[in-house]
């Protein structure tokens, strides 16, 4: 028995380093977001383990990742911040521990907990400095009373998970930027080509390129990459 004790703690703390290799792993924050919920499924030997982030605009909880094939769990509505066990818990910014949902009043897809037998619920808050971004949630199909060593595991899953998550946002952010900058030169480049040949202003050139992408229904950019390329021909063939 010791030994099997032996081998579960092994892989638990294995667990957690697997989620804290991914604070640096620069993965995409979709995949990051599954791999979460794949370890923490793993394991707490949960029935359905879900990751929930926090659209901050509109306060409301949208279920990201699941290892659930369950159609009905992964469509359900958005939570608003205090609403259901999970918005309790981003709300208040502490973790709920519920031993049977079917009789909770306070969750909210009682159909979905029956249809998937769902019984005792995890709901664990993901913040970063005091801010919660989400909520981790770990169903089981029976009843079960999350022992201290088990919250003390879902809360380190959790934290780590939430500074990984937080760095991927940072990096996807600052990503958008680049790429945001890099669209701004080439249509800004394509824009003096137009008004030199076809002799108009930097305004009607730009109206040029953005009526040309509503009829053409590409991007902007794809638009101006085109200008620039039959520039670079036109100078080119010249030669």
């Amino acid at each position: 028995m010791a030994k099997d004790n032996y081998k579960i703690y092994i892989k638990q703390i294995e667990a957690i380093s697997k989620v804290a290799n991914l604070i640096t792993s620069g993965l995409y924050l979709e995949e990051l977001l599954r791999l979460v919920v794949q370890v923490t499924a793993e394991i707490m030997n949960s029935n359905i383990s879900s990751l929930m982030l926090l659209d901050p605009e509109k306060k409301e909880l949208v279920v990201r990742a699941t290892q659930s094939i369950s159609e009905a769990y992964n469509k359900k509505p958005n939570l608003k911040l205090g609403e259901g066990i999970a918005g309790e818990v981003a709300q208040g910014n502490k973790a709920i521990y519920v031993l049977d949902i079917k009789k909770d009043k306070r969750y909210l897809n009682q159909d979905i907990a029956k249809k998937e037998s769902l019984c005792s619920l995890a709901s664990v808050p993901l913040a970063v400095k005091g801010r919660v971004i989400g909520v981790l949630n770990c169903y089981t199909s029976k009843k079960h009373k999350f022992t201290k060593h088990e919250t003390d595991l879902l809360t380190a899953l959790a934290n780590q998970a939430a500074i990984a998550i937080e760095n991927a946002e940072l990096d996807l952010r600052a990503r958008s930027a680049e790429e945001a900058l890099a669209t701004r030169k080439v249509i800004e480049r394509a824009k003096d080509i137009l008004s030199q040949e076809a002799n108009i202003s930097s305004s009607e050139a730009f109206r040029l390129i953005q009526r040309q992408s509503m009829d053409t229904r590409k991007s902007m950019r794809e638009i101006a990459e085109a200008v620039i390329l039959a520039k670079d021909i036109k100078v080119k063939g010249a030669k």
